[in-house]
Parts: C-alpha cells; structure tokens; sequence
C-alpha cells in the first residue's frame, strides 16, 4: 500500500494532535471520513522520540479499522506508553516530538525462521500467549545477526527462551512496512 504524500501529511497530523490530546486531557482529533487509501484496514505502529530518545512506541497488528482511526488511537497510546509511566510525555513536549508512523503489511508465516531479510522485514514471534515483535529497522539500528535479531526478540519482548524461535511451536511472521515521519515543531 503506497500512502499518497497528502495522506501522510494529513497522518502525521492527525497522530500530532491524538498525542496532544493525550497529554492534555482533552479530546482525541476527530477523523476525517475515511475513504480511498485511508479506508484500508491495517495494522500500525507509532513511534515517538524527543532529540532521538525514545519517547513512546505503542502499535498493532490488528487491521480492524480505517488507517485513519488506527493512527489516531496508536498515536494516543503511545503518548502514555507504559515504559515511561514514570516520566511521561508533557504538553510542552509535544510540539519538539518527531512523529513516525509505520503501517504494516498484512504478517506472513515463515516455515524456517530464518527466512527473512535484515532491515526490510520486521518479525511477529510468537508461542502460547507471549509474542513480540520488531519492527525492520531494529535490524539496522543494532547491527544484528538474523539469529540475534530473533533471540532479542524472543528473550526481550516475548519473554521466551532466546532460542524459542528455533522450536517448532514457536510461530515466526514477518512483516514489511511503509514508514514516514515529520519533524519537530520547535527546537
């Protein structure tokens, strides 16, 4: 799915003013009606950084809605991602956050786990109740191995085994995504 650069724009605002409303305590932005590329249902993550620090990243696989409303809740989730329950974003914050939204392809199961390239797809691990993903750029911001890249995955965001991925009840998808950001709106 190839996101238009106006619908991205429109996005990535949209995303802005949930976070906003989030931090504030007022209303989420209302959708425009979602029709066209904005009407698909897919699953998306929102990624939230201050100055290249993480800030929150909260996201689904879960394409049950328009693009349009999915960014919008992802967005508000994000701003209160419970990593950060202890230093959460503030109002005065929002304006200097960089915004990136992924949208993701639907999740393709993979027979050998280590069918998959570093940095184009992400993986979906998952065994029982525990799953964890990453997203493909982790690939490239760590410089991992494909053997790394799925151990991290299991041990730090499925709190599996590090070498659950080579198990056979452990399920790995992968993923692809169309990524897009803004900038800050101050310095």
């Amino acid at each position: 799915m190839e996101i238009s650069k106006e619908n991205r724009e429109l996005l990535l605002k949209l995303a802005r003013q949930a976070v906003k409303a989030q931090v504030t305590g007022s209303a989420p932005p209302t959708p425009p009606e979602p029709t066209g590329e904005l009407a698909k249902k897919r699953g998306c993550f929102v990624t939230l950084t201050n100055r290249g620090q993480l800030r929150g990243c909260i996201g689904t696989f879960q394409a049950n809605k328009p693009i349009v409303e999915q960014v919008i809740e992802m967005a508000g989730a994000a701003a209160r991602d419970p990593r950060f329950v202890y230093d959460p974003i503030t109002p005065e914050e929002v304006d200097a956050l960089t915004i990136q939204i992924s949208v993701l392809s639907e999740l393709q199961p993979i027979e050998n786990p280590l069918d998959f390239e570093l940095g184009v797809h992400g993986i979906y691990v998952v065994r029982g109740a525990a799953s964890g993903c990453f997203l493909p750029e982790v690939a490239t911001e760590t410089g991992w191995s494909k053997e790394e890249f799925l151990s991290q995955c299991c041990a730090g965001k499925a709190g599996l085994s590090p070498d659950a991925w080579r198990d056979g009840q452990t399920k790995v998808y992968i993923f692809t995504t169309e990524k897009f950001s803004d900038e800050p709106k101050s310095n």
